[in-house]
């Protein structure tokens, strides 16, 4: 099972692969595969190193919430 978190696009090179950021972890992704443009300051799912979806910043916000509060509990 895969669970993906939000990540925020913080750069884009010409080869279209991004800098995301999740809480203070950046990973690079792919962005061939999105489901729509997206743009340095959006939101995206990501799975084994691709951007799948793009997602809107509240709910962005709210699941990366979440995550903090699974990490500062340890409910894992």
């Amino acid at each position: 099972m895969c669970i993906g978190f939000p990540g925020k696009i913080i750069s884009i090179d010409q080869d279209n692969y991004a800098i995301i950021d999740i809480s203070g972890t950046r990973r690079e992704v792919c962005l061939d595969i999105i489901d729509e443009e997206a743009s340095i300051g959006d939101y995206v799912i990501t799975h084994a190193g691709y951007a799948i979806h793009k997602i809107d910043p509240t709910t962005a916000q709210d699941k990366l919430k979440c995550l903090q509060e699974i990490i500062d509990n340890e409910i894992y």
